[in-house]
């Protein structure tokens, strides 16, 4: 008897490629456990998959205090999945990123963990205390809802700083042990 591979869908909006960069990365830490990952952008969304996935990981920029105009279209457009509870019992996480170092990405947090409660997800923080403030730091902005990262305006080559991408790596780890420890 063969143990079929959990998988893991990273769903993210992205205009500017910060936040498709950290989705990478939690795929790469996922991908080091065992998961299979779909990751994706809200522009070209597999709904097959995310249907079928364990668990979905939802990710957004910090755009004036909320997930972007897009995300929020896309939120919004999964209303039938709600209705019919396609999504509950899977595993729900999120991410945000933001230019600043607050930058209000908890609203973000909150607004994405709330979507995924509506639709009967099991909601997967970030227990990972923080290493310290500086950029090579673990969870270095010290969230513990989800993942926030900085972009600190900068290009994608310079950002988000490093510790930021370890979290992540560390984050999509943590979200692949839960998924088999769940599932």
């Amino acid at each position: 008897m063969s143990v079929q591979s959990k998988t893991l869908a990273i769903v993210y909006h992205s205009p500017y490629g910060h936040t498709a960069k950290i989705a990478q990365y939690i795929a790469k830490g996922a991908e080091k456990i065992g998961v299979a990952v779909h990751v994706m952008s809200i522009e070209h969304i597999e709904w097959d998959l995310l249907d079928q996935a364990d668990g979905i990981v939802w990710g957004s920029p910090t755009y004036m205090g909320s997930v972007t105009g897009p995300f929020k279209m896309f939120m919004d457009s999964t209303s039938k999945r709600w209705m019919s509870r396609k999504w509950q019992g899977k595993l729900a996480a999120g991410f945000a990123n933001s230019g600043g170092l607050s930058g209000d990405k908890l609203s973000v947090l909150q607004q994405i963990n709330l979507f995924s409660m509506q639709h009967g997800m099991m909601w997967v923080g970030l227990p990972l205390l923080s290493t310290g403030q500086a950029e090579t730091d673990l969870n270095r902005l010290a969230s513990h809802l989800g993942l926030m990262t900085q972009s600190n305006n900068a290009p994608i080559e310079l950002t988000p700083p490093q510790g930021d991408l370890d979290t992540a790596v560390w984050f999509g780890e943590y979200l692949a042990l839960m998924l088999n420890r769940i599932h």
